[in-house]
């Protein structure tokens, strides 16, 4: 009886594997604590599953979940990106609204942290913000002492993102007091990095049309390295970090 149940606990453990693995691969990211409720088991589980995956090399751990080891160029679809560390984007967001005053002007770029500090944004006054990411017009749109201009460009569905040349050019002819740049990966040796070359233009341009660059990114996003370069954390740009609000407080004490 006793090696029949124990056959039985390695066969649960070995499908919901599976499963943790199918889940990782189809969005792109994962936590423990939304893994641990899916599978109503507790997190230390869920922390021992993953640590098989990537010993197995199917997943690649990071603080509090795991990624998909999909190629570089690889993107996560939006939706499931959005729902993973919501609270985390939220506080982020939260901080990055703190950093900007009245009367500024801002570019928002796509993502789901931008999009996060979109929805901070309500309330505020006298703000001019300028879009390539229609989540965030909307999201702006009923706030009437918010001036919104929608940056024009080569559509992405999948992003619901303007790109191209046409949204650099545009870009081109504005100098805001801050952008707030989300990327895909971020390491010292390869800087900021993001999974389409299109997007990683539009980006340079708004780092470059910017008088304050400040990059907004969860904690999935270092180490990882993307597809192409949007800039280098040390180079010609002075880029500002908006991740957690104790690694913040530690970089403006540096500054």
């Amino acid at each position: 009886m006793e090696e029949k149940s124990a056959k039985d606990t390695k066969m649960i453990a070995q499908e919901r594997r599976q499963r943790i693995f199918e889940d990782i691969e189809s969005s792109g990211i994962a936590s423990v604590r939304d893994l641990a409720q899916r599978f109503e088991v507790s997190t230390i589980t869920i922390m021992r599953d993953l640590q098989e995956l990537e010993q197995e090399g199917l997943i690649r751990r990071v603080h509090g979940g795991a990624i998909s080891v999909r190629g570089a160029s690889y993107e996560p679809p939006f939706i499931a990106r959005e729902s993973q560390f919501s609270t985390e984007k939220q506080r982020i967001a939260a901080k990055a609204v703190d950093l900007i005053n009245e009367g500024d002007s801002l570019i928002l770029d796509v993502g789901t942290t931008t999009l996060e500090i979109a929805r901070a944004l309500k309330g505020k006054r006298n703000l001019t913000v300028l879009v390539t990411n229609l989540r965030a017009a909307l999201e702006l749109a009923s706030q009437p002492a918010i001036q919104v201009i929608v940056i024009g460009g080569k559509l992405r569905a999948s992003e619901l993102s303007l790109v191209g040349h046409l949204a650099e050019q545009t870009l081109r002819t504005f100098q805001v007091d801050k952008a707030f740049i989300g990327v895909g990966g971020i390491t010292i040796e390869h800087g900021l990095t993001e999974f389409n070359f299109e997007e990683a233009g539009t980006k340079r341009t708004m780092i470059d049309r910017a008088r304050q660059r400040i990059v907004v990114a969860d904690h999935t996003k270092f180490g990882k390295v993307m597809l192409t370069t949007v800039a280098s954390v040390c180079g010609k740009w002075a880029l500002r970090w908006c991740w957690h609000n104790m690694l913040i407080t530690v970089l403006e004490r540096k500054s």
